[in-house]
């Protein structure tokens, strides 16, 4: 079965197109109208390799704070969608990631239980145009739409464009690990309850 989705997201705000391809080989076609975020979306999907087109239009002469928020509600949708009943998955991973002088840990649990643990400080409001407390407003937004259970936590660091590209290449990595199928398992659900979608 295809690990496929498209998600279409209008709002008063924000209209958002989002198609993936949970085995796809990390081919990204990007534009948000944010140039830091389609940077961090990019390295997220050349990691994780899930294949992405993510196009956004958003009420950015206001602030980025809604056109970023809807970008991870779509893409976390499109993640659940094309998971279906989650069988056959990995479920589990966590990652070390290192870049330089930073270090970002990312645990995952692919539960249909959303949880975010955010634990990233950066020492100025803005990377480039971008505001640094959107990162969290991202990965919450994605958590809770596509039923992750998602720890990310900077343990080391000092250059905030570093600490914003570790956290999304170590969520990338922990996302490619938890998806992938587990061959052992074949298509049973990876959960003593028999479900995983709720």
């Amino acid at each position: 079965m295809a690990r496929k989705a498209d998600i279409s997201r209008s709002t008063s705000e924000t209209a958002i197109a989002v198609s993936i391809d949970l085995d796809g080989s990390g081919t990204y076609d990007i534009a948000t109208g944010m140039g830091f975020l389609d940077h961090m979306l990019e390295q997220l999907s050349r990691h994780s390799l899930i294949d992405m087109t993510i196009k956004a239009e958003g009420d950015l002469h206001i602030d980025q704070h809604h056109t970023t928020e809807d970008v991870g509600i779509a893409l976390g949708q499109a993640i659940d969608k094309a998971l279906g009943d989650r069988k056959g998955i990995t479920r589990y991973a966590s990652l070390d990631l290192v870049m330089d002088e930073t270090c970002t840990r990312a645990a995952i649990d692919v539960s249909g239980r959303p949880f975010l643990v955010w634990d990233a400080d950066f020492s100025k409001p803005k990377v480039g145009e971008f505001d640094t407390e959107l990162f969290r407003e991202f990965f919450q937004a994605l958590a809770q739409n596509a039923g992750l259970t998602l720890h990310v936590v900077n343990l080391a660091g000092t250059n905030n464009h570093h600490i914003a590209e570790t956290c999304f290449k170590a969520v990338a990595r922990v996302l490619r690990a938890a998806l992938a199928r587990d061959a052992r398992i074949g298509d049973a659900v990876p959960s003593t309850k028999g479900t995983l979608t709720g």
